[in-house]
C-alpha cells in the first residue's frame, strides 16, 4: 500500500536531497482546533458524568484540573507528517502542494511502519473522522479515575498519564468535513516520552522562528537495511507546476538517485493552472 505525501519543492528536496522528513506541530497546521475538540470534548463529556453521578467535589476538582492542564496546551505539542491514501487527487493538490504547483511524494506504507516501530512515541495512525468525542473510551477511563478522591492527592500521576494518552489521540482526531481526504499521519508526540527519540530544529522566517522534528532518513534505513529508493516509489510533479520532468530527472539523478528518476510521472489530473 502506499502513501501520498503532497508538498512543494522545498520539501521534496528536503526529503530526497537530504533525506530528512520534517514533523511539524499539528497546533501551526489548518485544521488546528481539531485537537483542543478533542480534548475539550473529553473534558465536557467526563465532568457531565461526574455531575450526573452526583459527584460535586470531584467534579469541582476535575473542573480545576482540565483548566490547568488545557492552560499547558503548548507542552502537550504533537508533531506530524500527513499523508493520503488518495493518489493524483484534486484536492489534496490544491490543499497542500501550493494549488497544484508543488508535488507528491509516494511513500511505502509497510516500509515507513518498519521505520519507526523501534522509535518511542513515533508512530503511524490512520485519522479517524468524528463531529464528537462522545462514545471514546478515555472519557470512561478518566471518569472512573476522578471518582476517586484520592486521584487528585499528590503528583496526580494517573491522571497526568491520561492526559498524554488524550493528547496523543487528539493528533489523530478531525472533522468529519475532512474525511474526503482519507489521511494517515506520521505522529511523534515528545511528551510522553522520557528521553527524546528525535532532536528538534528550528526554521527562521523573516517573521518567525518555527520548531520542527526531523527524521533523518538515511539513519533510519541504514538501521533497518534499506535504501531510500525502496522507501519512496513515485514522484508525481502538480498539474499545475511549471517544472520541467526531465530538470527534475537531472537534478534526482545528481543526487545519486537514478532509480528515482526513472519514477517520476507528471499529473494527470485536470487541474486549472492559475492565471497570470
Amino acid at each position: 500500500m502506499l502513501l501520498y505525501h503532497y508538498t512543494d519543492f522545498n520539501a521534496l528536496n528536503g526529503i530526497v536531497g537530504n533525506a530528512e522528513l520534517r514533523l511539524n506541530n499539528i497546533l501551526n497546521m489548518n485544521d488546528t482546533s481539531e485537537m483542543r475538540l478533542f480534548v475539550n470534548g473529553l473534558r465536557d463529556n467526563v465532568l457531565v458524568d461526574l455531575k450526573t453521578q452526583g459527584l460535586d467535589k470531584q467534579f469541582k476538582l476535575a473542573k480545576d484540573f482540565f483548566k490547568k492542564e488545557l492552560a499547558e496546551e503548548f507542552h502537550y505539542s504533537a508533531y506530524a507528517a500527513c499523508f493520503s491514501e488518495y493518489r493524483d487527487d484534486a484536492a489534496q493538490w490544491e490543499r497542500y502542494a501550493k494549488g497544484g504547483q508543488g508535488v507528491c511524494i509516494a511513500f511505502h506504507k509497510f516500509i515507513l511502519e518498519k521505520l519507526v516501530d523501534d522509535e518511542p512515541s513515533v508512530s503511524l495512525k490512520k485519522v479517524y473522522y468524528r463531529d464528537s468525542v462522545e462514545g471514546h473510551d478515555l472519557i470512561e477511563k478518566f471518569a472512573e479515575a476522578m471518582s476517586d478522591l484520592k486521584a487528585f492527592e499528590g503528583k496526580q500521576e494517573h491522571l497526568h498519564k491520561l492526559m498524554k494518552d488524550a493528547w496523543t489521540s487528539s493528533a489523530a482526531f478531525k472533522h468529519p468535513s475532512f474525511t474526503s481526504e482519507n489521511e494517515v499521519r506520521l505522529i511523534y508526540t515528545p511528551f510522553s516520552a522520557e528521553e527524546a527519540a528525535v532532536k528538534p530544529k528550528y526554521h527562521i522566517a523573516w517573521d518567525r522562528i518555527k520548531k520542527y522534528y526531523p527524521l533523518d532518513l538515511v539513519e533510519l534505513c541504514d538501521k533497518n537495511g534499506i535504501k531510500l529508493t525502496d522507501l519512496i516509489d513515485e514522484i508525481i510533479i502538480g498539474p499545475a507546476s511549471p517544472q520541467s520532468l526531465p530538470i527534475l530527472q537531472d537534478y534526482l539523478i545528481d543526487s545519486g538517485l537514478r532509480t528515482l528518476a526513472e519514477r517520476v510521472n507528471l499529473s494527470n489530473c485536470p487541474l486549472r493552472k492559475p492565471t497570470t
